[in-house]
């Protein structure tokens, strides 16, 4: 055997990285850190190619920069705002990102766009760069930061597409979508993939046309007709997502979403959802006559913080239901929260 794979050799290498972190100062999740320092010194001898250990290190500087700079907004509920960069400021689709992007802000939400030009630049007007992030990626023609984000701290520059995805999606709580290219339409279907197979939090995924504009009932009727009917989705999926021609409607649908509902997380098998106001037995008498199909063990019911809450600190002091979802339906889920926020 190696002797680098022998278990004293394990512990010592183990005792070497904690003292290490300690030679540093320490600092959060040690252990965590401690992980990542053993899996990259294994790099050395796992993965000969130096472009692919330089896609490691790009993703987890890009990654920690971005988080550190998150870290300060974390209580701020933010919308991300997506759209064809190629919009002339003269259309009504870029009018509608700015109306939006200043209307959502007053509802007391911050913006999160890809910092280019057209419906980015857009939504960064509407919103003041104060109330802005730009998740920019360099890429060789398009695009340079816009002119409203292009000197803000709030500015990350990323290069791959995969780190700066990831950060979208980790960092909204909701998701609008002007009409746009390739990279919007794959935006949306990745932000709706991972929402239907549980990999992100559920939240507010908006479509916004222009007032007699077709695109996101063309892309809808497609999904109908394709998707849907051949059954390669559910019903329950589409709503997932919704279709307006408004700004203010989009606002009222993502601020509607938060009335009640406030976050979720798994512990283990059960879904713990947080709320704003503690659910009367009639709400969850109706909520198990309405969705009890979506719980594979107990009835939902209202909980106390649980051990793991309690040790992360979790949003200890709001009021919290939980059940064992059954991890597929999350379309159904979906309705479910909008019957929470409607009570």
């Amino acid at each position: 055997m190696d002797k680098q794979t022998t278990p004293s050799a394990d512990r010592e290498l183990s005792r070497r990285i904690r003292d290490l972190i300690e030679w540093k100062g320490g600092g959060h999740n040690a252990d965590l850190v401690e992980d990542m320092i053993d899996n990259a010194l294994k790099l050395l001898r796992d993965v000969k190619h130096r472009g692919d250990v330089r896609v490691i290190q790009t993703a987890v500087r890009e990654l920690r920069y971005a988080f550190r700079l998150f870290a300060p907004y974390a209580t701020k509920r933010k919308v991300t705002i997506f759209g064809s960069a190629r919009t002339q400021s003269d259309r009504q689709e870029y009018q509608q990102a700015a109306e939006f992007g200043r209307q959502v802000v007053e509802a007391g939400f911050m913006v999160i766009t890809g910092a280019g030009p057209g419906i980015m630049q857009a939504g960064h007007e509407g919103a003041g760069p104060e109330n802005s992030f730009g998740v920019n990626i360099r890429l060789p023609w398009e695009q340079a930061a816009n002119p409203v984000i292009l000197r803000d701290r709030k500015l990350i520059n990323f290069k791959y597409f995969f780190t700066r995805k990831l950060i979208f999606i980790r960092h909204s709580d909701a998701i609008a979508l002007f009409p746009g290219g390739f990279g919007t339409l794959d935006e949306s279907y990745e932000a709706l993939t991972l929402m239907q197979t549980g990999k992100s939090q559920l939240m507010p995924l908006i479509l916004i046309d222009r007032p007699g504009g077709t695109y996101w009932k063309t892309w809808d009727r497609h999904v109908r007709d394709h998707l849907l009917r051949n059954e390669l989705i559910c019903e329950d999926d589409l709503n997932l997502y919704r279709i307006t021609d408004s700004p203010e409607q989009a606002v009222k649908w993502i601020t509607r979403f938060y009335r009640n509902f406030h976050s979720s997380r798994f512990v283990k098998d059960l879904l713990v959802l947080r709320l704003q106001r503690p659910p009367t037995l009639a709400i969850l008498e109706a909520l198990n006559e309405d969705f009890g199909g979506l719980s594979v063990g107990e009835p939902i019911r209202a909980i106390e913080p649980t051990p793991e809450e309690r040790e992360d600190e979790d949003e200890l002091d709001r009021p919290r239901i939980a059940f064992a979802f059954n991890r597929r339906d999350y379309g159904r889920l979906r309705q479910m929260i909008d019957a929470l926020n409607g009570f």
